[in-house]
This record gives structure tokens, C-alpha cells and sequence, in this order.
């Protein structure tokens, strides 16, 4: 079968510039939307990967989703320390820190309202155990005090939240002593002050979580059956980075679903205007078909190109829609995690993968809506193309 030369297709797209670029802009319209809730996916996991390490250990209740709902009594606590697997210092200490996980309300920065606020109390050992955590401005909280140390994240979102400011909450005065960035991890979202003061002002008597690091990578299945057979603890355990990669899924599915699910209805606006425009350049080029056919070009040649313009305009559309969305990368954002009902900050990622399902997305949108003015163009008789001509 003898193929229509590539030039000719993209002769015609040329010679109809104006059409192609407003089917085309449609068509990016609907890629960049596509492509930034891919992003926006991406940010999300991201984000809460970056949270774990892959040598710490989560420990909550059995049962527990998150930090929020779970209650470690001080007995199970203690019971962690000496568990086979455990990492010590060069004292012989054990690398683990028991911390209280809560919700308090503060005001955005852009005056939109309260939002929530993850406050953690931790230890000296639960920064330690955390390399990402750096303090940019100020120092660490002081054990025993009501001082905490603020995510760049929520500093840069919610009012009264500086240096030396004095944050009310928890029915006590807390001065903000330090501003730490977590290399856009989960903790900048987080305000973090000691573990005993936090659960004194909000008056938890357990706590929410206990991390630990591992002796050895290997050590984890030990440390697993050792605190699975004992009754007494009813706790899970999971390797940090597991732990907040779960975290991310069904907040990260309900964007991608609420997203993708516009993108479709949107697409169909596109599918139908690269149809019309399609169909235009069918009924204006019949008596170029008839030509195409008498010099001995099949109807299957004839479908093949007319597809390919199609495919032509789905791509100029997808490329700019993925330049646009591209330059979403520089863009930070925050929403409510429906895991635990307070803010995260993420950013939007661009991947290849990102790339990649965007592109076939639009070629799909081109294959929709050129396949059956191609197919109306290969249908058309010789005779009846050089009548109409």
C-alpha cells in the first residue's frame, strides 16, 4: 500500500494555521489540566515519601490509621526500648522517641480562615532520627519549656507564625524559638515542641506514635515478631517510609479521580472540536481525495492521513498543554489531608511518567476525534469526489 507523504499532511495543517491552532489550544487546554492533576498526584507522594527514612521504624496502636488516632500507653513504651533491633547511641541509649500527635487550629496568613495545624511533640532523639530537619532561623525548643520550632511551610502560611512571635493554643502561651525547613517533607507542615508539655497542655496521658531506628536493616523483621507475640502491646509496626507512602494513597487517589474525572468531561468539548474541524477539512479537500485516489492511493492510505492530521493537532495541543503544566513545578500548594484533616504543603512534580500518560492522553483525544471524518474521507468513491470537485 502506498503511504501519503508526511509532507502533505503537514502541508495542510500549515495552510489551515488559524483552525489548527485554535483545535490545537482547545486540545491544551484540556492536556495542561490533565497533566497538572498528575502532578498534583505526584507532589502528594512525594511529599509524604520524603517524610520517612529508610532505617526508622513507626510504631502505632493495631488498628490505628494514623498518628491522630492511635494511644501508646506508657507501659508499651517503655516495652519498646528493649526490643531486639533497636539502635542505640554511642551510650548505649535507644534511639527511640515517643511522641504525641494532635490537631490545633490557626489562622491563615491570606486571611482565609482557620485551618488545622499538626502540632508534635517530640524529643531531641525524634530530630536526631530526622536528617532532613534543618533549623534555618533560631534554635531548638528547649526540653521541659513551652517553645516550639515552626515548618517552613506553615510559616509561610498562617498569620502570627515568625520568630519570636507567641503562638495562644492548648490554654497556654507558646513562643515560636525556631523555623526549621524538612527538604519539602511532610513535617513542614508541622509545629513541633516537647513531647511532655504538648500532652500536659492537651492533656493526653499516651501517646500517638514511637519512632526508632533500626540497628541494622535487617533487623526489622526481628523487631516485627518480636512486638507482634507479645500481647500485651497490640501495636503495628511498619518501616517509616511504608508507613507515610500509605499515607499518601487515598489523598493522592481522590485528587487523581476528581481530576481525571474533569479532564474527561473537558476532553469531550476537545474530542468534538477536533471532530468539526476534521470534518471542515474533508469537505473542503474532495476533490483533492479523488485525486489522491485516481493516482492510485488506497482508501486506507487516504484514512491514514487524514488521521494523522488529527494526531498532528492532538500533538501540538499535548506539547503545549505539558510546557504549560511544566511550569507549574515552581508553584508550592496546600490542601487538607484527608487522612488526618490537617494542611499539607506539596508541590507540583513533573516526572516522565507525567510526560509520558499526558501525551498519550492527547493522542488519544486526536484518535477520538479524527477517526471518523478519516473514515468518511476513505469511504468517499473516486467518482463521486471528481463530481463534487
Amino acid at each position: 500500500m502506498r503511504a501519503v507523504p508526511l509532507s502533505y499532511v503537514l502541508r495542510n495543517l500549515w495552510v489551515r494555521r488559524v483552525t489548527t491552532a485554535l483545535t490545537a489550544g482547545g486540545m491544551a487546554l484540556v492536556v495542561f489540566v490533565f497533566a497538572t492533576v498528575l502532578m498534583m498526584s505526584e507532589g502528594i507522594k512525594e511529599t509524604m515519601v520524603a517524610t520517612g527514612q529508610p532505617d526508622n521504624v513507626m510504631v502505632l496502636r493495631k488498628g490505628a490509621g494514623n498518628e491522630i488516632n492511635s494511644a501508646i500507653g506508657r507501659d508499651q513504651a517503655r516495652a519498646i526500648d528493649t526490643v531486639a533491633g533497636v539502635a542505640t547511641d554511642s551510650a548505649g541509649v535507644p534511639l527511640v522517641s515517643r511522641e504525641a500527635v494532635v490537631l490545633n487550629n490557626l489562622p491563615k496568613r491570606d486571611g482565609g480562615g482557620m485551618s488545622n495545624v499538626t502540632v508534635r511533640g517530640t524529643t531531641a532523639v525524634g530530630k536526631a532520627l530526622r536528617p532532613q530537619i534543618h533549623i534555618t532561623s533560631g534554635r531548638m525548643f528547649a526540653p521541659g519549656t513551652s517553645e516550639v520550632i515552626v515548618g517552613a511551610a506553615i510559616a509561610r502560611g498562617f498569620a502570627n507564625v515568625s520568630l519570636g512571635n507567641t503562638l495562644r493554643f492548648a490554654g497556654r502561651d507558646w513562643v515560636v524559638v525556631g523555623l526549621f525547613d524538612a527538604e519539602r517533607s511532610g513535617f513542614d507542615s508541622e509545629i513541633w515542641g516537647d513531647a511532655d508539655q504538648v500532652m500536659q497542655a492537651f492533656h493526653r496521658t499516651v501517646y500517638s506514635s514511637i519512632v526508632f531506628k533500626l540497628s541494622t536493616p535487617e533487623a526489622f523483621a526481628g523487631a516485627r515478631q518480636v512486638i507482634d507475640a507479645d500481647p500485651r502491646l497490640q501495636l503495628d509496626i511498619k518501616r517509616e517510609l511504608d508507613f507515610y507512602a500509605e499515607q499518601s494513597e487515598s489523598m493522592s487517589k481522590f485528587i487523581k479521580l476528581l481530576g481525571l474525572s474533569l479532564s474527561v468531561i473537558f476532553s469531550i468539548g476537545a474530542i468534538v472540536g477536533a471532530m468539526i474541524t476534521m470534518f471542515a477539512a474533508v469537505a473542503s479537500r474532495i476533490g483533492e481525495i479523488g485525486t489522491l485516489r485516481a493516482l492510485g492511493f488506497r482508501r486506507e492510505a487516504v484514512l491514514i492521513a487524514f488521521l494523522g492530521e488529527s494526531l498532528g493537532l492532538a500533538m501540538v495541543g499535548g506539547l503545549v498543554g505539558l510546557a504549560g503544566a511544566s511550569l507549574m513545578q515552581g508553584v508550592d500548594i496546600s490542601t487538607v489531608n484527608y487522612t488526618t484533616f490537617s494542611e499539607l504543603a506539596f508541590r507540583f512534580r513533573f516526572t516522565v511518567t507525567v510526560a509520558g500518560q499526558t501525551m498519550l492522553f492527547a493522542l488519544v483525544m486526536g484518535v477520538l476525534g479524527g477517526f471518523v471524518p478519516a473514515w468518511r474521507a476513505a469511504r468517499l468513491s473516486i467518482i463521486e469526489c471528481l463530481r463534487q470537485a
